[in-house]
Parts: C-alpha cells; sequence; structure tokens
C-alpha cells in the first residue's frame, strides 16, 4: 500500500482560462466531469455526484471545496457516502507559453478502505487518466475547434 498521493499531468494546448473554465463552471463541467447539480469554485461550497466502477453499484461523492486561488488552483474533499475515509482532489495549472499544463493529485487514497476492491489506487489512477485523456481533453479539443 502506498501512502503517496496519486499525481498526473498533462499538456493541453489551450490557454490557461480555458482550463479553469472547464473545472469551474458548471455548464462546462456537465459535459466532461460529472452532471453536478450545482457547482461553485467557493470555499466552503460542497458538492455530490454519483459514480464509480460499476453503475449497478454506484458511490454517492461527498465533497466541499477547500482551496481556490482563481486562474491557479482548485482543491476539494473527496469522500463516499456511508464509507470511512477522506482524501483531497487537487487540480493545479501552469502556463506553458500558449497551452495549459495540469497537474491532478489525489492525496489520501489510503484513508480508504483497502479491503474494498473499488478504492484500490489502480482504479482512481485508471479513472482519473481516463478523465484527463479522454473526457477533458476531448472537451477541450471541441473548444479548440468551435473557435
Amino acid at each position: 500500500m502506498s501512502n503517496q498521493p496519486f499525481v498526473i499531468e498533462r499538456v493541453f494546448e489551450v490557454p490557461v482560462s480555458k482550463v479553469w473554465d472547464a473545472l469551474t463552471q458548471n455548464e462546462q463541467l456537465k459535459k466532461w466531469y460529472f452532471q453536478l447539480p450545482e457547482f461553485k469554485p467557493a470555499v466552503g461550497f460542497e458538492f455530490t455526484f454519483t459514480g464509480g466502477p460499476d453503475e449497478k453499484k454506484p458511490y454517492h461523492h461527498l465533497c466541499k471545496v477547500v482551496e481556490v486561488i482563481p486562474g491557479r488552483k482548485l482543491s476539494y474533499s473527496w469522500r463516499y457516502d456511508g464509507y470511512p475515509g477522506n482524501s483531497i482532489v487537487t487540480f493545479e495549472l501552469f502556463e506553458e507559453g500558449e497551452n495549459t499544463k495540469l497537474r491532478l493529485t489525489h492525496a489520501g487514497l489510503e484513508n480508504f478502505d483497502q479491503a474494498n476492491p473499488d478504492f484500490a489506487r489502480k482504479n482512481f489512477e485508471g479513472g482519473w487518466t481516463s478523465i484527463l485523456d479522454n473526457s477533458l481533453k476531448g472537451y477541450l479539443e471541441t473548444i479548440i475547434a468551435e473557435a
């Protein structure tokens, strides 16, 4: 078991402002992330969504925004209703010329019940990799195409 946070970095061929909007504007989040009833990039804002590796056994996620640096950093807690453990997801944005480097860190995965295979680190790694490489990348490419 690793106590190291999961970290993944990707570079997107759009300015930081476009990636920030995709991370913080609910109408955009709905197009690539989860269907959130509401989202605000404000410390203390709580949001929930349902998802997981098996549609027949979805997990109700409970999240709370813990840090916001506009255009640069968004962090929120990530836990599951009815299960012990809490973690922190952080998105950090860095300008690289006209592109944006996004660093996603999911810390505290070891706090979840390691006896539950759904909470295995490899599932988080696979999930976040798919979300960034497919969902977010595809969404940002549609923005470029529409520009």
